[in-house]
């Protein structure tokens, strides 16, 4: 993850990063991996209060940009519609909570009924 800009917004509260996710060969990396590289990138951010707006991946290229917006309290991301915060707390409650994946019964009888 390549950084374009860095803002500070002092009336909204919250760090603007513009970036370029550069991905030649694989696939365009889930929001949860935008997040985490956000997370990684601007110093002393909290994973639960950053936002990823306006994701574009370049057709037939290997590079995808976006806006990450880390806030610096919950009380200022109050400024994100209602949707963005039903959207990020899924993806937060989903990577929160590792998934169990159920042991399967097996019929170790092996023949047919």
């Amino acid at each position: 993850m390549e950084i374009i800009d860095r803002k500070e917004n002092p009336l909204l509260n919250r760090v603007e990063i513009e970036f370029r996710w550069n991905h030649e060969g694989s696939a365009t990396p889930s929001r949860a991996e935008m997040l985490n590289g956000i997370a990684s990138i601007e110093p002393g951010s909290n994973r639960e209060l950053i936002v990823i707006k306006d994701v574009k991946t370049r057709f037939g290229m290997g590079s995808t940009t976006g806006l990450g917006l880390v806030y610096s309290d919950k009380e200022s991301m109050k400024v994100e519609p209602s949707y963005m915060h039903e959207r990020y707390a899924e993806l937060r409650s989903a990577s929160a909570e590792p998934e169990e994946v159920p042991a399967e019964s097996e019929d170790v009888s092996g023949g047919e009924e």
